[in-house]
């Protein structure tokens, strides 16, 4: 005589083949969700590493007013007013960044532009700027020169560097104005603005420091004198 399952047997299993499922279910659902936002925040952090690995290279590879490269120019560092409470700065030097190939004219010197602009696209979820990179490469025109502008980033409530002096951090550098060295080091600091919703003033900024690798010049002349044994 076969005997079969009896039917508190079969809710039993039922009940356990429920248990088993819900519990697979929400470990899927929760792995979903921390996926997501692994990504958004790996989508949201890759513009912000992308413009700290361009300021680095710029930066390191500065080169000063009257060097031996005959096209370098001015360093100049400054505060502007934002707007909506935005701090931003405007910074133009000369690097040695640019890209070397057979279909353009040009060396590797380049004219480089920081600042930050309004938003060619407003959101509404956003009360940042964008930072844009202007990189002017045609260095010996002496007409209108063609820039190439480059977007970084957008959503940025403030952009602010410091220029190290080897006792001070300053806001302000200026080449053509009595500062004929360039900086040892410089700090950056971008806060970035989420949505309207987040107080600005909690928003911790990102800072990178860079020492500028450069041999700066001064305009004092050294003398060495030399004996005979």
């Amino acid at each position: 005589m076969k005997r079969g399952f009896t039917l508190i047997e079969v809710i039993l299993a039922l009940a356990i083949s429920a248990i088993v499922l819900a519990a697979i279910s929400g470990v899927f659902y929760s792995a979903m969700r921390l996926r997501d936002r692994t990504s958004g925040a790996l989508d949201e952090s890759a513009p912000l590493h992308q413009t700290f690995t361009i300021l680095r290279r710029d930066f390191e590879a500065a080169i000063p007013p009257g060097s031996t490269l005959p096209l370098a120019g001015d360093f100049k560092a400054q505060p502007l007013g934002g707007g909506n409470g935005n701090q931003a700065a405007q910074v133009q030097l000369f690097t040695t960044t640019g890209n070397i190939n057979d279909r353009v004219p040009w060396g590797d010197i380049q004219e480089v532009l920081y600042e930050l602009r309004d938003p060619t696209i407003a959101s509404r979820n956003s009360n940042g700027r964008d930072l844009i990179r202007t990189v002017t490469r045609n260095l010996l025109s002496t007409g209108a020169q063609e820039a190439d502008e480059q977007w970084l980033m957008g959503n940025v409530q403030s952009f602010q560097l410091s220029c190290y002096d080897g006792q001070n951090w300053r806001d302000n550098w200026d080449t053509s104005m009595g500062d004929t060295n360039l900086p040892f080091a410089v700090k950056i600091r971008i806060s970035v603005s989420g949505d309207n919703n987040v107080d600005l003033r909690q928003v911790q900024p990102y800072e990178l420091v860079v020492p500028v690798l450069s041999v700066s010049h001064t305009n004092t002349t050294q003398s060495t004198n030399s004996g005979g044994a």
